[in-house]
């Protein structure tokens, strides 16, 4: 272990990252938690659409060694199986593969995973193998967090309303939040379900 409580293979990945950048004509994109809170995930992938083989998978991050290097191990992990595979890819993998993490980085793992799931979920959704219903808009908003709680906004109870009619989304905002917030969460949402056919709109 090194004095940061980092093993050789967590600063092996932090110094030399597996699959960094973006894929600009990628089949999907999703991101998870916010640069404003510390750590961000933005996970892109090419899938074949005959085999669901996850061709090419990138990430850009923001945040400490364990956040890039659970990352890049992530994208290791899912490169090259098919999206079924790829949903088995679990947390606790990754902390296996990097030899450990401290307790207190362990939620750089989850996150990344996190993204990889709501990346697999969205593309889904994209090619018309799930509903874009009620509990898919929530599951994509657990990656928007309140900065405030350090939370996502599901978990900190900042969504008072989630409404699905078709193509036509809507997302209502607790009504207490100041200005600024809202004004990010709502970028953050917007975000969080672009690339889908729909009509999303917050309040």
């Amino acid at each position: 272990m090194s004095n940061l409580g980092y093993t050789e293979k967590v600063l092996d990945h932090f110094k030399n990252p597996r699959n960094p950048g973006r894929i600009e004509d990628a089949d999907v994109a999703a991101k998870m938690g916010s640069a404003a809170c510390g750590d961000m995930v933005q996970l892109y992938m090419k899938v074949d659409p005959d085999t669901e083989v996850i061709e090419d998978i990138k990430f850009e991050s923001f945040g400490c060694a364990a956040n890039i290097a659970s990352t890049s191990v992530t994208t290791e992990l899912a490169k090259g199986k098919t999206l079924e595979e790829a949903k088995n890819v679990h947390f606790k993998d990754v902390v296996e593969v990097l030899g450990g993490l401290p307790k207190h980085k362990v939620h750089c793992a989850q996150l990344a995973t996190s993204g990889l799931k709501a990346a697999i979920m969205k593309y889904e959704a994209i090619v018309g193998k799930r509903a874009v219903d009620e509990d898919f808009v929530k599951r994509m908003l657990t990656g928007v967090l309140d900065p405030a709680k350090g939370l996502n906004i599901i978990a900190a109870k900042r969504v008072d309303l989630i409404e699905v009619e078709g193509k036509r989304v809507k997302v209502v905002l607790s009504k207490d939040l100041d200005e600024e917030t809202r004004a990010t969460m709502a970028e953050d949402v917007q975000g969080a379900l672009s690339g889908l056919d729909l009509e999303v709109s917050v309040e």
